[in-house]
């Protein structure tokens, strides 16, 4: 069988993925989606990065700071790795906050049942809410739309344009729009589609970097800030 290029390879695998995720979403019970399909995008991303050469698992950005590559794991790097990564997205974050903030009541104007927000959270519930975001939801995508497709997608189209110290390409935007894609495989409504501009924002994030533990930081951030809103509001 002949080795199939980057672009082909990207592409068919993020299809069968998605295809798979939907097949999730569709047949099985809804309290084992999130982490179902978070399983998935794990193992579909062990099985083409991280079981390969450590190199290789480097250039995907997917070192996470030394934790999979293995040999004697320097602490200090891996908090070093760890504080940068935390900075740039309490830093991006910081600036996206407010106009997120009228952009949702915007979105959402017409279905919000009431204009006064309202939050009441426990610190256990507000520990498991950031836990599951973080390690069943953001790391999940991350490591597979960011570390392994857009990688491969970079190597099918090198990055071409330099965007706020960042190298991006097409591999940015296609991933983006397949990180789309797959959102609205698993739940079938059209605003779904709207993911595709914080994906931006999470693979420009990758490029800066170097690596996805920024973006699953953000990510995070990014899916508990619009928890709350809506929670708050009364949206869901």
């Amino acid at each position: 069988m002949p080795k199939l290029t980057p672009l082909r390879e990207a592409l068919w695998v993020s299809a069968d993925v998605t295809l798979a995720v939907a097949a999730i979403a569709t047949g099985l019970p809804e309290r084992w989606h999130t982490t179902l399909v978070g399983f998935a995008f794990l193992a579909v991303t062990w099985a083409l990065v991280w079981r390969r050469d450590d190199e290789h698992v480097r250039r995907s950005g997917l070192a996470l700071g030394g934790l999979v590559i293995p040999g004697r794991l320097d602490a200090a790097h891996l908090l070093r790795d760890a504080a940068v990564a935390c900075a740039w997205a309490l830093g991006l974050f910081a600036i996206v906050a407010v106009p997120f903030f009228f952009g949702w009541r915007a979105w959402w104007a017409h279905v919000m049942p009431r204009t006064a927000f309202s939050l009441t959270v426990q610190p256990l519930d507000a520990v498991n809410e950031v836990a599951g975001q973080l390690f069943v939801i953001a790391l999940p995508e991350e490591a597979f739309y960011r570390g392994y497709l857009q990688s491969r997608l970079d190597d099918a189209w090198p990055p071409r344009w330099r965007v706020a110290g960042a190298n991006v390409g097409p591999g940015l935007l296609v991933g983006a729009s397949i990180f789309a894609v797959g959102h609205l495989a698993t739940v079938h409504l059209p605003t779904r589609l709207a993911v595709f501009f914080p994906a931006l924002v999470f693979g420009w994030l990758r490029a800066r970097t170097e690596g996805i533990g920024a973006s699953v930081v953000f990510h995070m951030l990014c899916n508990v800030y619009s928890q709350a809103l809506g929670r708050g509001f009364g949206v869901y």
